[in-house]
């Protein structure tokens, strides 16, 4: 009887690692294909309409590109910008010497973040003025806390004992920090700048506020002129833009992995 269970167990095992590789290929498949399938009902929609002369300026078709690629740039420069700053700092706070400075500064980063994102960039409009990088600065803002917290997190989770091996076999404290913590501490790295990244898109939003452009240009459009057409538009391509950046960091997410993390 023992024997055969020890021969099924690697058929088990097999088809286990199958049913996994359908369930990855499937969820590779099914956010793009639902996302083609918004846009494509929007367009729908949009053709659908009896569009007055306003309504056609506001969602023609370069006026959508224009605002679309607006808010990539927003959420791509801000999230580098919160990688570059948040990621080193907080290997900076887990570091012996300045460990003690983690709490208190995590503090005031929680206040930082409790500011409305619309109260910061109206105060940036009527203190130093409006554009792109008042925007980026509001978004930077709002979006670097997760990240300062999880590389923090990440980090002092990293079994003590993996560190002692790192320096008993001769690395140094650099090394031991990228070829045993930073790695180990990726995946919790990773998952706080998903969030990051959805804040941007949805914050980007406001960005109209500054005259930094993007989806949320339409938006306000459509509020302020009652018109739904435009309203629905901005909407749903920015549900559509959060959606796709979601779908594009968990695929980078499942291969910047390590194995067996």
């Amino acid at each position: 009887m023992s024997i055969t269970v020890m021969l099924d167990e690697p058929e088990r095992r097999a088809a286990s690692g199958r049913e996994g590789n359908g369930r990855t290929v499937l969820g590779l498949i099914v956010t793009p294909a639902v996302l083609v399938l918004i846009t494509a009902a929007l367009y729908v929609y949009i053709q659908g309409q009896d569009l007055d002369e306003i309504e056609r300026r506001s969602i023609n078709s370069d006026i959508i590109t224009q605002r679309f690629w607006e808010h990539i740039q927003l959420t791509l420069v801000s999230t580098a910008l919160v990688l570059v700053i948040a990621i080193p700092v907080g290997v900076l706070l887990t570091r012996p010497r300045v460990r003690w400075l983690g709490t208190p500064f995590l503090a005031l980063a929680n206040v930082g973040q409790a500011v409305p994102s619309v109260g910061v960039l109206v105060l940036l409009a009527v203190t130093v003025g409006i554009g792109f990088g008042k925007a980026i600065f509001a978004l930077v803002l709002v979006s670097a806390l997760p990240v300062l917290r999880n590389t923090m997190v990440g980090l002092q989770g990293v079994d003590r004992s993996l560190i002692d091996a790192g320096r008993g076999i001769g690395l140094s404290k650099t090394s031991v920090l990228f070829r045993v913590e930073l790695p180990l501490a990726v995946p919790v790295i990773l998952a706080s700048v998903r969030v990051a990244v959805i804040l941007n898109v949805g914050t980007a939003t406001l960005a109209a506020f500054t005259n930094a452009g993007g989806l949320g240009d339409l938006i306000n459009t459509g509020l302020a002129l009652n018109r739904t057409p435009v309203l629905i538009t901005g909407s749903v391509l920015t549900a559509v833009l959060a959606l796709a950046f979601d779908w594009l960091v968990g695929l980078a997410e499942r291969f910047l992995r390590p194995r067996g993390v």
